[in-house]
């Protein structure tokens, strides 16, 4: 950064005491920018966009991942998680969902969030080094179907759908599962009994 700008360290350095700080500050604004979602009434559509927007930050900043899971496991109260939980929590709590289950079900989302967009940011670094995803995509599957059908029988069966995946639709649909069993609802829209 500082060769682009044509300065020395020194100048960043002048504004923030280490690299800590500086990589403390950057999540923060990524992260707020990730979260800032139009209020729509609906807390599921909200509780899509924040994920979706989390999702696509760390996609485009593969070095946020590892820095979300070092704030979330040696200082959970630092600026960033508390922003996280709250921005999700306060929409599970406007679910209806009893409050019992609030710390729970925020969680399941938030480490949700975390480990597909991590997942899925550690994969676009692989790909990025030259390697095709549609190829890497189809060469999976291939040899998941080559896989003993009496020890693989699950993978064998998913083969084809992981050949053709959207990522992005993909992380979704694991939203929604998760959103689907909060709520109460079975998929479709009716409750549990």
């Amino acid at each position: 950064m500082t060769e682009r700008l044509a300065t020395g360290p020194g100048a960043i350095y002048w504004h923030v005491p280490n690299k800590g700080a500086l990589l403390d500050a950057a999540t923060a604004s990524v992260v707020a920018t990730a979260m800032a979602v139009e209020v729509t009434g609906s807390p599921q559509r909200e509780i899509r966009a924040i994920a979706l927007g989390l999702f696509e930050a760390i996609e485009r900043h593969p070095w946020l991942s590892p820095q979300l899971a070092l704030r979330l496991s040696r200082s959970p109260w630092s600026s960033v998680t508390p922003r996280i939980f709250e921005s999700i929590g306060q929409r599970v709590s406007a679910l209806g969902v009893p409050e019992s289950t609030w710390f729970t079900a925020t969680s399941a989302l938030v480490h949700y969030i975390f480990g597909a967009a991590g997942q899925n940011a550690a994969n676009s670094q692989v790909l990025g080094l030259g390697v095709d995803r549609a190829e890497f995509l189809r060469a999976t599957a291939n040899a998941w179907e080559e896989l003993d059908p009496g020890e693989f029988p699950f993978l064998r069966s998913i083969a084809d759908e992981a050949r053709d995946h959207d990522d992005r639709e993909q992380f979704l649909t694991g939203i929604d599962l998760i959103l689907t069993g909060i709520t109460g609802a079975e998929p479709g829209g009716s409750t549990r009994p």
